[in-house]
């Protein structure tokens, strides 16, 4: 294969997105993939014949030679041979980087261990709400190279750690890491390196937003960029809170009563957290705080993510199966168990990635009656509660779903946060929430 000086490397979906974006600009470049048979091999063959794909090992000698790599967020920096492309000399980017140099109208760049899709799409619904044109993606749906246009008013974007690695001139209008727990420590090192990478989001910000309760996701430093906090504390002027009056929460802007905590659709105090996130967002672009709280009201929440499925037998049952570290499950217990006036049954298990599960042993003594788990890590995360808890060991999601309903008294809640990732059991986290909300479905 001729030497290119441009190769993107890994043809999964962002790779495609980037194929297409440089044949569209008239780019002479080349693509490597280290698996035989990747996802996009055969769209790229027949799209575009005459981009030379290489397919297999990556040669550490084809991608030395280059001048740039366009890296798919899905490989690991320390692969060998991008390593050794590194001490090269060469440059490494990837889409978002590319996105950014190309985007006409101002990024929200949104980033955090959790939270980060429901933020971003309640931003996106802000902004529509204020009739601005606006383009949500990244992370989340749409590949960031896919929605530039000239008619978007602005960009609502979901960044993971893994794009960000390879992203140097974001420049976002505003950005936020909204929390900080471990993850991905198959990954990175050691936690350092995982909020190393998280803290590319604020390079270059015009603007920041700061989480007080996390100091974890705080920048490294603001000097003179503009900032607005929020957090789950009275707010002090300039900052988002809450405020308690006659009895009753409400969402607060300084000493401005917003809107009643009861008014959201969204349950929990960290989906509390959630809503005061994207308000600051918000207002870091001028968005008429009336087109905020109308979306704020009306927005449901996702699928898979502390998603109320339905009551049974006086038993609320919840479905967050995007909870695929220790981080989001916490927030998911903490939340509806500060929350709700019975016990949590908690179903959690899959592969744990690695994670450390000592720190959900105090809330879950707290909040749950029982905890049921399966999956490859079932028995770490058993070790790892407190022995005053009971705990169920299943096989199947069906059996945890079961095991629950028996476990379950008038009052309480039933929570699916597994902690873990769904791999080793299931196609997604979507196909785990899916058969997790049939099975749930099926109870009389």
């Amino acid at each position: 294969m001729d030497q290119q000086t441009q190769v993107v490397v890994g043809l999964g979906k962002s790779g495609l997105s980037l194929v297409r974006f440089l044949a569209r600009h008239g780019q002479s470049f080349a693509v490597a993939d280290s698996r035989e048979n990747p996802p996009e091999r055969a769209t790229v063959q027949r799209e575009f014949p005459q981009v030379p794909l290489h397919c297999g090992p990556l040669s550490a000698a084809m991608l030395s030679g280059a001048q740039v790599l366009y890296v798919s967020p899905g490989l690991a920096l320390s692969t060998p041979a991008l390593q050794a492309a590194i001490a090269s000399g060469v440059r490494i980017s990837g889409d978002i980087d590319l996105f950014a140099q190309y985007a006409q109208a101002p990024i929200i760049a949104i980033t955090g261990s959790n939270a980060k899709s429901t933020v971003t799409t309640l931003v996106g619904q802000m902004c529509a709400a204020a009739g601005l044109n606006v383009a949500i993606g990244g992370n989340l749906g749409v590949p960031a190279l896919d929605l530039l246009d000239d008619a978007v008013d602005v960009y609502v974007m979901e960044l993971s750690s893994f794009q960000l690695e390879t992203t140097a001139h974001l420049q976002a209008r505003v950005a936020v890491n909204l929390n900080i727990s471990e993850d991905h420590m198959d990954r990175y090192a050691d936690l350092n390196g995982y909020i190393a990478a998280k803290q590319r989001v604020f390079h270059q910000a015009q603007a920041v937003v700061i989480n007080r309760d996390d100091p974890a996701s705080w920048p490294l430093s603001i000097g003179d960029t503009a900032s607005i906090s929020f957090g789950l504390s009275e707010p002090a002027a300039g900052e988002f809170g809450l405020r308690e009056h006659e009895g009753v929460s409400y969402l607060a802007y300084g000493q401005q009563l917003l809107l009643a905590v009861s008014q959201l659709k969204i349950r929990g105090s960290h989906n509390q957290a959630n809503a005061l996130a994207a308000l600051a967002l918000g207002a870091s672009i001028d968005l008429p705080m009336a087109a905020m709280l109308s979306a704020l009201q009306e927005f449901p929440g996702l699928e898979h993510r502390c998603q109320w499925l339905r009551q049974v037998q006086g038993v609320d049952w919840y479905n967050d199966s995007k909870a695929t570290n220790v981080g989001a499950a916490l927030a998911a217990i903490e939340g509806l168990g500060a929350d709700n006036s019975g016990k949590l049954v908690l179903i959690a298990g899959g592969d744990g990635k690695g994670a450390d599960f000592s720190s959900l042993k105090q809330p879950v003594a707290d909040y749950c009656r029982a905890v049921i788990v399966l999956g490859r890590d079932a028995e770490r995360l058993a070790q790892a509660m407190d022995p005053s808890v009971l705990i169920e060991r299943v096989a199947r999601l069906e059996d945890a779903v079961s095991a629950a309903a028996r476990l379950a008294e008038v009052g309480d809640s039933v929570l699916l946060a597994p902690a873990c990732a769904s791999l080793d059991m299931f196609n997604s986290f979507e196909q785990r929430g899916e058969l997790f909300a049939q099975a749930v479905a099926r109870l009389v």
